[in-house]
């Protein structure tokens, strides 16, 4: 089947009909009919098709500028109808009537817009007019808007209700202020000009500065600062309420808001903080009060800078506690415990006061912890006293409790350590008494000792603790060469019954070999000491040497601890014996009265070598009623010469057959 060709048909050229002026203004008065009609809501009787159709023909046959005014003066002449009747508008319906005319406008212009289109991307352009819209705008704006009768009374209506809802009395329809509000936005952007920020923003912006700083001065002045508080948290809501209601542009909610917070808070900041019996600074002593703390906090916490005053407030708070804590230990008071326990205390307090109230915030973290250095580091107090205190749980108060309890007062100590700016002067107390408690077994176990030392290592490294680890080595070793000497003492005396050598009696000594760098230095002469003493060092030394090749050892006849078994009474069958637990230099003290029972001061400290004030120390300890062993020449409490006489006692009696003579302070 063959293919049907198809037939291509050229038709004659037809000329465009041309259309004179008179025939123009016809065409433009048809369109002007038609805005009539979409004016009076009838626009659903035109043809679009053929309207835009007649528009273009105007622009093509070069008409424009008759169809742009012709247009603009047919828009202009229906508003002026239109302000003719809202001039005539009572107050109380005039919102709404602006409103609606704004609405009919609009909807006229943009059916305008869609029949003028060809003429707003051709003529408009090409002229730099102003496209069929956005001048139904400017005329609105300078035809309505602009009236004496409209512009003023809106303006002052709009600010009246938001005045009025401030005051309690609430619009029944939001919509209405937000509609003018949006027109004016639209008006302005039409025309690049400030609509909104003359006639509106900066009247409103300027009211409500006043409204706040009058109310806000008013309501503190007769109400507490955590009602001021709650009042101002509640404003700011309704603001921010409001803001959204009425869709204020980005530019007007950061002036509102940035008003908001220079009167309701940035104003009142200081007061609020230095208020009698209800500012923060009265609320920090109160430890019930942490809500209203934390209510002021997070209000001021929308201006940073008023924030500062409550950080000064927690600062000087917290120092003029360390500052009473420390009058107390001055006066004696408090003792060196009770004044670390009150510091860690405040700690405790405060540091909930920066969680709570302050929400955990790093900045209040950090002023807490200089205000805790600021008056702890005034002199070498605050570490002697931590070092007393770390002594005393070690030495008695952690005895049988748990891992976990034991962890947590180290902890405790470890906070209060970390405010020390000087740890070395911690580290050199902390190190005299660890060698009491060591030397002298007195601690509550080898594991919470080392867990202080392990926590202390972590806070300042390995060359802190070096020192102390080192003092828990001498101690292992020690008990190691205490073992082994026990068993060559054993095999000692076996040698001996094997050899039937005389069973003589010599005095068992126990011995701490202590490396001379790791424990606290002692530059104290040695005394001299009793000659069974002597002789159970001589064989003491002669084992270790042996044991230790190119070792010395220096003894310090310092310290150390004897028991001696005294009798007492007169007569063969009234005799009493006594255990007592001395130190050393009692022990020399005491067997110088086996040869006479009257020693002078002088004649004591020639035959000892005891340093005179630790000679007189031990003296008195050996005198005081409960433990008076040797009776004073001379009446008071003090030693007054060397002269003095001291007596032994045979007349000391005590219900226990053992006990310990302590040593006064």
């Amino acid at each position: 089947m063959a293919e049907s060709k198809r037939k291509i048909v050229i038709k004659p050229f037809r000329s465009r009909v041309q259309v004179d002026r008179l025939g123009a203004e016809k065409i433009l008065q048809s369109l002007a009919d038609a805005i009539d009609e979409i004016h009076n809501r009838n626009s659903s009787l035109l043809s679009f098709e053929e309207l835009y159709r007649n528009a273009y023909n105007l622009v093509i046959q070069k008409h424009g500028y008759l169809l742009y005014h012709g247009v603009s003066d047919k828009l202009s002449s229906h508003l002026r109808k239109t302000v003719e009747q809202l001039a005539s508008v009572p107050d109380t319906s005039l919102l709404e009537e602006v409103s609606r005319s704004y609405s009919d406008h609009t909807t006229t212009m943009n059916m305008v817009k869609d029949i003028l289109m060809y003429m707003d991307r051709t003529y408009a352009s090409q002229e730099k007019l102003q496209p069929m819209y956005k001048l139904g705008l400017h005329l609105y704006r300078r035809i309505v808007w602009d009236h004496s009768r409209v512009q003023n009374r809106v303006s002052d209506l709009l600010l009246q209700t938001i005045a009025n809802e401030r005051i309690g009395i609430l619009t029944d329809d939001r919509t209405l202020i937000k509609d003018n509000l949006n027109m004016l936005q639209e008006l302005g952007s039409a025309d690049n000009c400030d609509v909104y920020e003359k006639d509106f923003d900066g009247l409103f912006l300027g009211t409500t500065q006043e409204f706040y700083r009058n109310e806000s001065s008013s309501y503190l002045a007769v109400n507490t600062a955590s009602k001021y508080v709650q009042k101002a948290k509640a404003r700011l809501d309704e603001e921010k309420a409001r803001a959204i209601a009425l869709s204020f542009p980005p530019i007007t909610e950061r002036q509102l808001f940035h008003i908001l917070q220079m009167e309701l808070i940035e104003r009142h900041a200081k007061s609020l903080v230095t208020m009698e019996n209800s500012g923060f600074s009265a609320l920090l002593k109160d430890e019930t009060k942490m809500e209203d703390m934390q209510n002021i906090y997070s209000l001021f916490a929308r201006v940073p800078s008023s924030v500062d005053f409550l950080r000064d407030a927690l600062s000087e708070r917290v120092k003029s506690d360390g500052k009473a804590l420390i009058l107390d230990q001055e006066r004696g008071i408090a003792d060196p415990p009770s004044f670390v326990r009150g510091v860690l205390q405040m700690r405790e307090r405060y540091g909930k006061v920066v969680e709570i109230a302050f929400q955990g915030e790093q900045k209040a973290a950090k002023r807490l912890k200089e205000s805790f250095e600021h008056f702890l580091n005034g002199d070498a107090r605050a570490a002697s006293c931590l070092a007393v205190y770390s002594d005393e749980l070690l030495r008695s108060k952690l005895k049988g409790a748990t891992e976990t309890e034991v962890m947590a007062e180290i902890s405790k100590v470890i906070v209060f350590f970390r405010y020390l700016s000087d740890k070395d002067i911690f580290e050199s107390y902390y190190k005299q008494h660890l060698a009491k408690r060591l030397l002298s077994g007195r601690t509550v176990g080898d594991e919470a000792e080392r867990g202080m030392v392990s926590e202390l290592k972590k806070e300042c490294g390995y060359q802190f603790t070096s020192k102390l680890e080192g003092m828990f080595t001498d101690m292992r070793i020690s008990r190691d060469t205490r073992d082994a000497y026990k068993k060559h003492k054993i095999e000692k005396e076996k040698q001996r019954k094997r050899d039937r050598e005389s069973n003589l009696k010599t005095v068992d000594i126990d011995v701490d070999v202590l490396t001379t760098g790791y424990w606290p230095s002692q530059n104290v002469p040695v005394c001299n000491l009793p000659s069974p003493i002597n002789d159970a060092i001589n064989r003491f030394s002669e084992f270790y040497l042996q044991q230790q090749s190119g070792r010395k050892l220096s003894w310090q006849t310092s310290t150390g601890t004897a028991e001696i078994r005294s009798s007492f009474g007169k007569g063969s069958t009234k005799f009493r014996v006594h255990d007592l637990c001395v130190s050393t230099y009692q022990m020399c003290i005491l067997v110088l009265f086996n040869d006479k029972s009257t020693w002078t001061l002088g004649e004591i400290r020639s035959e000892t070598q005891i340093p005179d004030m630790e000679l007189r120390r031990h003296l008195i300890s050996l005198c005081t009623p409960k433990h008076r062993i040797l009776r004073k020449g001379s009446k008071g409490k003090g030693i007054n010469s060397d002269n003095d006489s001291f007596t032994f006692n045979v007349d000391y009696t005590s219900k226990m057959r053992r006990g310990k003579i302590p040593l006064v302070s």
